[in-house]
């Protein structure tokens, strides 16, 4: 069963046309066929303006995922967050691993979480920005603190997550960047756990979604 949900929107009506002489039966015919017409266009509008009117409308949206380890060599580099998998995309793709692409212009509503750790013996910070079409976002960057490792082999871990609001027209890119002060930090995935039976934590999340057209 799809789970689609369709509105009846009214073909335009086909009107027939009486010659020179005015002809009674194909005004009532055109009348009535008009008024089917905005009944239906009435109906349909009506149940986008309903309260639940918002299931008809279709947005451009995207959410990926990554189901690898991610790692820094140098601590003076800014890397870009990638993903592998794209588990939902309208409007919104992936290219080149780690770039956002959007199809329409608008206002882009773009939330992560990031899974961390931090295998040091002392507290690490780590900063993640936004990146778009290749310049940095000005005014976009998180710091989020590591603290130290709990013993050897158990290393601290914590989620970095946070929305941002991005201005797109069409056809831009934006990458979610990092950089951490110490290698011994990285971005971690896990597979499935038992005992209970758990599901696999993906090392990055990311959703994107259009909010709302640009103003003029």
């Amino acid at each position: 069963m799809s789970g689609k949900q369709q509105l009846d929107m009214p073909p335009v009506p086909n009107l027939g046309t009486s010659g020179v002489a005015y002809s009674q039966e194909v005004q009532n015919q055109n009348n009535g066929s008009l008024r089917t017409f905005f009944i239906k266009l009435v109906n349909a509008i009506q149940s986008i303006t309903s309260r639940m009117g918002g299931k008809y409308i279709n947005f451009p949206y995207g959410a990926f995922q990554d189901s690898t380890d991610q790692t820094a060599a140098s601590t003076t580099v800014a890397y870009a967050i990638t993903f592998n998998t794209t588990d939902f995309s309208n409007g919104v793709t992936l290219s080149n691993s780690s770039r956002l692409n959007v199809s329409n212009p608008g206002l882009y509503n773009l939330q992560f979480s990031i899974q961390f750790k931090n295998t040091t013996n002392d507290g690490q910070d780590v900063d993640v920005w936004f990146r778009k079409n290749g310049t940095n976002i000005a005014n976009s960057n998180s710091r989020f603190h590591l603290v130290a490792r709990k013993a050897s082999g158990d290393p601290s871990h914590i989620i970095a997550a946070l929305n941002f609001f991005v201005d797109m027209a069409a056809n831009d890119y934006i990458e979610i960047m990092w950089r951490t002060e110490n290698t011994g930090v990285n971005i971690e995935h896990f597979g499935t756990s038992t005992s209970p039976t758990r599901p696999a934590v993906p090392s990055v999340i990311a959703t994107m979604s259009f909010v709302s057209n640009l103003p003029d």
